[in-house]
């Protein structure tokens, strides 16, 4: 295996995430989602609870590394979220003096609502897509991820 690639090839890959970033994280997406399930969510909300529901049981700062956010914000934001009834938040098993998150039964349904919508927006964006090209991109993707993460 060789240990270095086209630098053409890299510069187009980084450009192609770039854009991806950039397109995942403005807000219009957020509230385009929100707006197909139909839900009475905060836009600042979603990322945290989306998070919670992947990763949880997830602490304070943890969270708010993932999200790219200060964790005095990420703690007012978890304390709306547990007032909603859509997190709960217990001791940490490996440090009672940390207190994580986990989704709430209220939270889970509303994360599927979310996962429907979202499968909806998705039908519409890849409909020219063959499953083949589906198949693809989810594996190459989670290859990458899974490296980039290594």
């Amino acid at each position: 295996m060789k240990n270095t690639h086209d630098s053409k090839v890299l510069q187009e890959l980084h450009s192609a995430l770039i854009d991806l970033v950039d397109e995942i994280n403005r807000p219009r997406r957020d509230d385009r989602l929100i707006e197909e399930a139909g839900l009475p969510l905060d836009r600042a909300l979603f990322p945290l609870l989306a998070r919670v529901g992947r990763y949880g049981p997830i602490g304070v700062v943890e969270l708010a590394d993932r999200t790219g956010r200060d964790h005095t914000t990420v703690s007012r934001q978890m304390a709306k979220l547990e007032s909603l009834g859509l997190i709960e938040r217990q001791p940490s098993i490996k440090d009672r003096r940390v207190r994580e998150a986990v989704v709430s039964t209220r939270g889970r349904e509303m994360i599927a609502v979310l996962n429907r919508a979202r499968e909806r927006l998705a039908n519409r964006i890849l409909a020219s897509w063959t499953d083949d090209d589906l198949d693809q991109l989810g594996k190459l993707l989670r290859r990458f991820a899974d490296d980039l993460m290594r």
